[in-house]
Formats: structure tokens, C-alpha cells, sequence
């Protein structure tokens, strides 16, 4: 029997709740009278059972009997995930400061103190 219910591919926007993902699916299309693509994007709940799903993956969600108030999606598959950011021990090597830049900065501060001598002697 062919399985008729519709699917959608949307990004997930949201993942505070248990179970339950907010997906934003964008819809393209063109003005009838300006020929300019008009992209719309609608918020829908969708069930994540694994609550495994993170924010900003693409997911594939299929449509289901109603889980709840707002909540008639289910999703099928995660189709991409987000980039994962830089461990901590990353962030810190790259925040270092370099040691040659705090060298540089001392000998400006006594030229422009010279300067201030030189302009209060005469």
C-alpha cells in the first residue's frame, strides 16, 4: 500500500522542548504579476521521539495524526546537521595574545610622551 502523506524539508529553528522540534519550512515562489520569487516561511511543530535532533539541522518531516494541540508532524529523517562549534580548548590557543605586539607598543607610548616634553619646554 503506497504511503500518501506529505513531506516537508525544513530547518529546525527550535529545540527547548521535550520531544518536539520547531521547524521552519520555507516556501519559493513566483509573483504572478512582478515575476520577483517570493520565499514565505512557515513554523511547524514536529515529534523528535529520540529528542536527539539539534537546532539548525536539516530534517525531513512527514505528516501524522494529531500529537497534540499543535502538533501534527513527525520527523523522518535528519538530512544534514549543524556545524559544531569550536571545542574550548580551541577558543583559548587562538585567543592568545602574541608577545611581539606588547613589545611594539612601548617604545610609541615614550615617543609620544617625548613629544608632549618637547611641546610644554618651548
Amino acid at each position: 500500500m503506497a504511503n500518501n502523506r506529505r513531506r516537508l524539508v525544513g530547518r529546525v529553528v527550535s529545540d527547548k522542548m521535550e520531544k518536539t522540534v520547531v521547524v521552519a519550512v520555507e516556501r519559493r515562489k513566483m509573483h504572478r504579476v512582478y515575476k520577483k520569487v517570493v520565499a514565505s516561511t512557515k513554523k511547524v511543530m514536529a515529534h523528535d521521539e529520540s529528542n536527539e535532533v539539534p537546532m539548525g539541522a536539516l530534517v525531513r518531516i512527514v505528516e501524522s495524526q494529531p500529537l497534540s494541540r499543535r502538533k501534527r508532524w513527525v520527523v523522518e529523517a535528519v538530512l544534514e546537521t549543524a556545524d559544531v562549534l569550536p571545542a574550548a580548548s580551541d577558543a583559548d590557543a587562538q585567543i592568545e595574545p602574541d608577545t611581539d605586539e606588547d613589545e611594539t607598543e612601548a617604545p610609541v607610548a615614550d615617543a609620544a610622551a617625548s613629544e608632549t616634553d618637547e611641546e610644554s619646554g618651548s
